[in-house]
């Protein structure tokens, strides 16, 4: 077996075991709650933090990073939008959430502990360039089309009330914090204390496998019921759409190797839960997240594989 094959049936194995442990009632779906919220709030937060403040992003070629993933990004949302909307013949709120579905990768729970059993530190640290304006970009861009879609429906917001509803979201998210600290610490130049780089490394360590652990109760908890076509046909968009488009995009943008090959595979993870959080939040559109999120991280460890190989085959 190749290391790398190894490494991916490593990662989807702690899922897995996560998975059957809620499976089984060993554990309690409130245990895997609380798991999941260790992992959120305090583990990949340090992880994080440690990788913004010492990691050498030198030759991340962030814009370029970010210009291709960002261009699988709307492209796989605009399908995703699409097929719900024009294939389904749902309402455009569905819409918004089967184009978040079908382009919003699992990069924290998933894609963190998989860039550094795969890529290694180097891995990691590129993939961080892109967390740091993911999970704000993305949730803009949900809110903004919710309130697009839905002007029509009930009083609308001024722009400043969404803007400031934005802002305190982020400024609650424990990602966030983690990487704004880091970088302001990076900034100033202050060194870390011995005690508190070794607390900083004791949980930082752990947050990889915690994270996969977590994310595998948190699929017995969501499951799959309702349109399972749907989440499919979005599943399919995400793990094949996406990835493709990125990997065209790294080649036409002229990617160095590694950061290519980072980008490739943070466009082939698996939808994770937050786009079945928006769904929950609008109201909307339940069915389709969950399904799409537990169908597409089952298939993933095929996909990514698929992926991963025909990214080195490109890129070296």
């Amino acid at each position: 077996m190749s290391p790398l094959v190894e490494t991916i049936l490593f990662v989807f194995g702690l899922v897995a075991a996560g998975y059957l442990c809620g499976l089984t009632g060993y554990l309690r779906p409130e245990i895997g709650d609380s798991v999941a919220e260790f992992a959120i709030s305090v583990a990949l937060p340090l992880l994080l933090f440690r990788t913004m403040y010492g990691a050498d992003f030198a030759g991340a070629a962030p814009w370029a990073l970010w210009a291709a993933y960002f261009s699988a990004v709307i492209v796989t949302w605009t399908a995703g939008h699409l097929l719900v909307t024009r294939g389904m013949g749902r309402d455009a709120r569905a819409g918004v959430v089967g184009g978040v579905t079908a382009a919003f990768s699992n990069l924290v729970l998933l894609g963190t502990p998989f860039m550094l059993g795969v890529y290694g530190q180097r891995g990691f640290d590129i993939l961080s360039v892109l967390v740091a304006v993911h999970l704000p970009l993305m949730m803009a861009a949900s809110i903004l089309l919710f309130e697009w879609v839905g002007r029509g429906d009930g009083p609308a917001r001024s722009m400043s009330e969404l803007l400031a509803t934005f802002a305190r979201r982020l400024a609650r998210n424990p990602l966030i914090i983690g990487i704004a600290a880091g970088l302001a610490f990076r900034a100033i130049g202050a060194p870390l204390p011995g005690l508190a780089a070794r607390l900083i490394d004791a949980l930082a360590n752990v947050a990889g496998p915690i994270a996969l652990f977590a994310m595998g109760l948190g699929l017995r908890k969501y499951g799959v019921g309702g349109n399972i076509k749907g989440g499919v046909m979005l599943a399919v968009l995400k793990l094949m759409l996406m990835p493709a488009i990125a990997l065209g995009a790294a080649w036409l943008y002229g990617l160095p190797p590694m950061t290519a090959k980072v980008a490739v595979a943070a466009a082939a993870m698996p939808a994770g839960v937050n786009s079945y959080l928006i769904a929950v939040q609008f109201g909307v559109g339940q069915a389709l997240a969950s399904n799409a999120q537990t169908i597409g991280t089952a298939a993933a460890v095929v996909t990514t594989s698929f992926w991963l190989t025909v990214a080195h085959l490109v890129f070296g």
